[in-house]
């Protein structure tokens, strides 16, 4: 992760062409997928995504709106969001709960 990388509150993961799927936790990792690794080169909402997170990685757009560009990006070229889910810290088990497993 280079060092003025812009990361989300909540990372983004989608279901690539093929199959598999891909988490994506910032603006930097968004903006090289969008450049280096997109399927389609000429879509409306990837040229938009592309401006969003170079204007969020200057610190010109807000890194929100540079995440819901490359999601509708995404689902242009047939690549739909999937749930994330938040990574938390474990709770611990209440004493009783605990004795009850």
């Amino acid at each position: 992760m280079p060092l003025n990388d812009v990361l989300w509150t909540r990372p983004v993961r989608i279901r690539l062409q093929c199959g598999l799927k891909r988490t994506f936790t910032g603006v930097y990792d968004a903006l090289d997928f969008l450049e280096n690794e997109w399927p389609l080169r000429h879509g409306e909402r990837h040229e938009r995504a592309i401006k969003t997170c170079r204007g969020a990685l200057n610190g010109i757009v807000p890194a929100v709106i540079a995440r819901e560009a490359f999601m509708a990006a995404c689902l242009e070229a047939g690549m739909p969001a999937v749930m994330a889910l938040w990574k938390t810290a474990p709770q611990p088990l209440r004493a009783a709960r605990a004795a009850s497993i």
